[in-house]
C-alpha cells in the first residue's frame, strides 16, 4: 500500500489528507450541537476522500521519472495545492455558512492555506466550527510550508536557499551523477514524519500554556494554531481580547521566534549546522524587535513634545511591551496586535503607524519558516554586500574576510537577493496598479498588495488609516488578491522556475 502511495501525485495525496481533516470541525460542530455544520464537513470529507481513493486506484502505478522531472512535478503540485485545493476546502465552508458566495468561501480558504489570515467576515458572523476550520487550514498550510521547504525548495535552491547555495553547477552535477535523488513524494513523506512531532508538539504546548494562563480552550487552540502557522487568525478578533492578557502575549511571543529562523526547530536543510544564536536571521529578527519599539519610545522625548501620556515607569514598560510584541508579530507576518499597542502609539505620538507595520511585514521572517515577506536572510545578504562596498570606498584594494560563507553570501547571495527583491517590487507595483484599476483607492490598493504579497492579512486592518472592507470588493479584485496571495506564499522565483525549459526535458 505504501509503495503504491509513493507513485501517486502529491496533489492527490494532499487532497485526500485535506478531506480526512474535515472530520475535526465535523466532530467539533457535533459536540456543540450544530448538526447542519457537522453534516457539511462530514459529507464533504467522506466524498473528497473517496474520490481521491478511487482516482488513486484507477491510476495504478507509474514508472519513476527522472529527478529533474520529479522536481518539476513537486513544484507543480505545490502550485496546484495553493490554487485548486482551496476549491475543495471551500465546499463545506460555503455549505455551512449558506449566506455568502462560493468566491468568498474560496477567498477565505486561499487566505488560510497561504497563512495570510485575511478575512471577509466579522468574527461574530461565523460559527465557532468555521473559525476552527480557518485556523486548521492555516495550520496545515504552515506545516506544508515547513515540509516543502526541506523536500522541494532546498534541493532546487529556491525559497531563500538560493542565497546560501554551497555548490557550483559542476559540483552539483557530479553529486547527482554519484547519487540518485529520492522521489518528491518520498522526500515529502520523510520530512513530514520528521517534522510532524515537532510541529504538533509545539502547537500542543502553546495551547496548554494558554489554557493554564486563563484563555478558553477553544480560543487557545485557535490562537496556538495561528501562532505556529503565522496566520494571525482569531475567533474573538485578536489576542488582545483573550482572557490571559499580557501573560498570553508573552507566551505567544516566545513561540513567534520559530518564525525567525528554521534553526529554532530543525537542522534538516543545507547550511543549518550552527547554533541558533549564531544564525544571522535570528539575530537580525531580535535586533529589529528591540530597535523599532526603542525608537518609538525615544520619539516621545525627541519629536512628540505635545504628547501627554504620563511619563511614569509603568506606562513606559507597557508601551515598550506593546511595541515589542506587535513588531515581532508583524515581522513574522503573523499580524497579532498587542493589547498595549494603543499605549505604544500614544506614547510615541504616532496616530496610525501603518507604514512601520507594512515595512516589517515586507521584511518578513526566516527562510523555510511559515513567515512570508522578502525574508531576513535576503536582507542580511544585501546588508553584507552594502557593508563591503562601504569598506571598499575607504580601502579600495582591501580583501573581504568574515569566512567563506559570508564571502559567498556577499557575492552570489547578494545578487540572488537583489533579483528577488526586484521581482518582489515589480509584483507589488503590478498588483497595486491592477487593484487601483479595478476601483480601489491607491492607498488601499498598496496596503492590500503588501498584505497579500507578504502573507500578512491583518495589515489590511491595521496598515491603512481606516480598516479596508474586503467584503465590498468586486469579484475581480478578490480574484487578483487570491493570485497575489499564492504568489507571496510560493514566491515568484519558484513559478519562474516552472518555466525553465531544462526542467521539461527528459
Amino acid at each position: 500500500m505504501l509503495d503504491r502511495l509513493k507513485h501517486q501525485p502529491l496533489f492527490l495525496i494532499l487532497a485526500g489528507l485535506a478531506s480526512l481533516s474535515m472530520l475535526v470541525p465535523a466532530m467539533h460542530a457535533a459536540s456543540v450541537e450544530n448538526f447542519a455544520v457537522a453534516r457539511s464537513f462530514l459529507y464533504t470529507g467522506i466524498l473528497g476522500f473517496m474520490l481521491s481513493l478511487v482516482i488513486g486506484l484507477a491510476r495504478g502505478t507509474t514508472r519513476p521519472r527522472p529527478p529533474h522531472r520529479d522536481d518539476l512535478g513537486a513544484l507543480q503540485a505545490l502550485l496546484a495545492t495553493f490554487v485548486f485545493l482551496p476549491v475543495l476546502l471551500a465546499v463545506p465552508f460555503h455549505d455551512a455558512l449558506r449566506t455568502t458566495t462560493f468566491l468568498n468561501a474560496y477567498f477565505e480558504m486561499v487566505s488560510s492555506l497561504t497563512t495570510t489570515g485575511a478575512t471577509l467576515f466579522e468574527h461574530g458572523r461565523l460559527p465557532p466550527s468555521l473559525h476552527l476550520w480557518r485556523a486548521q487550514v492555516a495550520w496545515m498550510g504552515g506545516f506544508l510550508v515547513w515540509v516543502a521547504a526541506a523536500a522541494v525548495m532546498a534541493p532546487l535552491s529556491l525559497g531563500g536557499f538560493e542565497v546560501t547555495a554551497a555548490v557550483t553547477e559542476r559540483d552539483a552535477a557530479t553529486r547527482l551523477d554519484r547519487f540518485t535523488r529520492a522521489g518528491a513524494v518520498r522526500r515529502v513523506g520523510t520530512f513530514a514524519r520528521r517534522l510532524a512531532p515537532v510541529y504538533v508538539g509545539l502547537t500542543g504546548a502553546l495551547w496548554l500554556f494558554l489554557i493554564l494562563i486563563g484563555d478558553r480552550p477553544f480560543v487557545a487552540v485557535v490562537h496556538a494554531m495561528s501562532t505556529m502557522s503565522t496566520s494571525g487568525i482569531s475567533a474573538i478578533g485578536g489576542v488582545e481580547y483573550a482572557g490571559g492578557g499580557i501573560a498570553s502575549e508573552m507566551v505567544i511571543f516566545l513561540f513567534l521566534m520559530f518564525g525567525l529562523s528554521r534553526m529554532t526547530f530543525s537542522s534538516d536543510t543545507a547550511g543549518a549546522h550552527q547554533k541558533v544564536w549564531r544564525d544571522p536571521e535570528f539575530r537580525i529578527g531580535i535586533a529589529i524587535a528591540i530597535a523599532v519599539p526603542s525608537l518609538m519610545i525615544l520619539r516621545h522625548w525627541i519629536a512628540a513634545f505635545e504628547v501627554q501620556s504620563g511619563e511614569d515607569v509603568t506606562s513606559l514598560l507597557r508601551a515598550f511591551w506593546g511595541g515589542v510584541f506587535t513588531v515581532m508579530s508583524f515581522l513574522t507576518t503573523t499580524g497579532f496586535e498587542s493589547a498595549e499597542w494603543d499605549t505604544a502609539r500614544s506614547w510615541s505620538g504616532l496616530g496610525t503607524p501603518g507604514m512601520i507595520l507594512m515595512g516589517l511585514a515586507m521584511v518578513g521572517g526566516g527562510v523555510a519558516t511559515t513567515a512570508g515577506g522578502v525574508k531576513l536572510l535576503r536582507v542580511f545578504a544585501l546588508y553584507l554586500a552594502g557593508l563591503r562596498e562601504l569598506e571598499r570606498l575607504v580601502h579600495p584594494h582591501s580583501i573581504g574576510g568574515s569566512g567563506a560563507m559570508h564571502r559567498r553570501i556577499r557575492r552570489q547571495g547578494a545578487l540572488q537577493a537583489w533579483v528577488f527583491f526586484m521581482l518582489f517590487a515589480i509584483t507589488l507595483a503590478a498588483a497595486t496598479a491592477v487593484l487601483a484599476a479595478l476601483g480601489s483607492s491607491f492607498e488601499d490598493s498598496m496596503v492590500m498588495s503588501i498584505a497579500a504579497l507578504s502573507t500578512t492579512g491583518p495589515v489590511m486592518t491595521l496598515g491603512a488609516e481606516t480598516p479596508i472592507n474586503l467584503a465590498a470588493l468586486g469579484p475581480w479584485a478578490k480574484s487578483v488578491l487570491c493570485a497575489v496571495m499564492v504568489l507571496g506564499r510560493l514566491e515568484l522565483l519558484a513559478i519562474i522556475a516552472l518555466m525553465n525549459s531544462d526542467l521539461w526535458r527528459e
